[in-house]
């Protein structure tokens, strides 16, 4: 553990206030550290201002029209609606403005000095500023990821996630490129509020990584939405017509008009203009920086945490990261982050939610496994003749029947599997979850309610 000092400046300079860095910084100054943040661009990170916070805000203003769809069959009268997306847009920025400030007041009142600018590494103790030069014995790298594009003829007119947030307008006709959750996310929030959408991916089925099942699902409910999937097609140029038009070119050929393209094509560590070349401090493939179980890079006063090194590009991991790394400069230090079983929503509409193995990671572990799922319309839809099914998979060890992995696609899966995951966490049996009385009438029963297996 690191020890107060005066020999420096700062006990600890961060570089980048979003999530993990912002944590880091205030925890270790309020374990009296004396602490420095540098934040170039805005206070909250990619979440708050172009990721999980915006997102939501757009995901909960698109579901609306769901609900207006539903109202009829519930003996709602609804006139007829508009919708405006200024409105919306303009809500949702002054809402990230305000945590804007919160977040910059929650450093200056733990005593944090803030400074504006880029950082960038002047040694392995020393921090440059906008031409100032500052010591710190520990240093945290907490940059973040930034949107990939790739180089193809025509780039320059797709926007990526950051510009999506702030468009001017919405367009008639969208295409977002990629299969992860991003592009999937944006994909349903464009349809909800009216725009033609399709989704164009290299690759047989999008969501890689998630369980198979899950996959399908999402699928078919997305082509009964009405979104087009364009699946094994790879973009290889765009062309902007005077009247603002893309045409977009395929790998055979093809080319189809819209009016926005959007690239969703990952993200990568953001750790351009940071002097990391100067002190070799190693990366990883992907170009994330290369640290250890506590966080240190190869030089050992450098550190860093979240998106930056590329492990799970969560919000709540980062936080974790941080928390770890203040506890262990400057408190009675911290086990070790365990990685394995972190609960995740996708939210897409509907929405995902997912904790543990998937069927196929089990399966390369070795486990020999009972499989239960479960697919059906919830209650909500009683009354709507075209209804949206819910999808649920349990994935269990046949040996220990230790519950590995907890999988759905429905409303509020999110909301459901932050509690399944506390089971799953703490290692419980399927039987277990059959001991568990359900809650009637709600989806989430449906977790303790799965009796047949599929077996191997």
């Amino acid at each position: 553990m690191g020890k107060l000092t005066s020999d420096y400046d700062y006990d600890l300079f961060v570089i980048g206030a979003g999530s993990g860095g912002v944590r880091c910084a205030r925890m270790s100054a309020s374990m009296g550290a004396r602490v420095a943040i540098a934040e170039e661009r805005y206070y909250g990170g990619t979440c708050v201002n172009v990721g999980c916070v915006p997102k939501k805000l757009f995901y909960y203003g698109s579901h609306v029209s769901e609900e207006l769809a539903l109202a009829a069959s519930y003996g709602w009268t609804v006139p007829p609606v508009e919708f405006d997306w200024n409105i919306l847009r303009d809500n949702k920025t002054r809402e990230i403005e305000r945590l804007n400030g919160i977040y910059q007041r929650i450093l200056t009142s733990n005593n944090v000095t803030v400074i504006d600018g880029h950082a960038s590494l002047d040694g392995p103790n020393h921090v440059q500023v906008g031409g100032k030069t500052y010591s710190a014995k520990h240093i945290l790298i907490a940059t973040g990821s930034w949107p990939f594009m790739p180089e193809i003829p025509g780039i320059e007119h797709a926007i990526t996630s950051n510009e999506f947030f702030y468009l001017d307008s919405l367009p008639e006709r969208a295409l977002i490129v990629g299969g992860g959750y991003i592009g999937i996310e944006f994909a349903c929030i464009l349809k909800n509020l009216g725009v033609d959408v399709s989704i164009s991916y290299r690759g047989e089925l999008f969501l890689r990584g998630f369980d198979i099942d899950v996959r399908h699902h999402v699928k078919s409910a997305l082509e009964e939405k009405g979104i087009t999937l364009l699946f094994n097609q790879d973009v290889v140029s765009i062309e902007s017509e005077n009247n603002g038009v893309r045409t977009v070119t395929d790998g055979e050929g093809k080319t189809r008009d819209y009016d926005l393209v959007i690239y969703a094509t990952g993200r990568k560590p953001k750790t351009d203009g940071l002097g990391l070349e100067a002190l070799k401090i190693k990366l990883t493939k992907s170009g994330a920086v290369e640290v250890n179980e506590r966080y240190q890079s190869s030089v050992p006063s450098v550190y860093a945490i979240g998106d930056v090194i590329d492990r799970m590009q969560l919000t709540p991991v980062a936080l974790a990261e941080g928390m770890f790394l203040s506890k262990h400069f400057f408190g009675e230090g911290a086990a070790p982050l365990n990685y394995d079983n972190i609960p995740t929503a996708v939210f897409t509409q509907p929405s995902i939610g997912t904790v543990g193995l998937s069927e196929d990671q089990a399966r390369e572990q070795g486990y020999k496994l009972k499989i239960f799922k479960s697919e059906f319309a919830p209650m909500k839809y009683s009354f709507k003749e075209q209804k949206e099914k819910s999808f649920m998979k349990l994935v269990v060890d046949a040996k220990t029947d230790i519950v590995l992995g907890a999988h759905m696609v429905g409303p509020e899966a999110g909301e459901i599997i932050q509690g399944i995951g506390i089971a799953v966490n703490m290692g419980a049996t399927k039987a277990q979850f059959d001991q568990t009385i359900g809650i009637h009438p709600t989806t989430a029963e449906e977790f303790v309610t799965m009796r047949t297996a599929e077996l191997e």
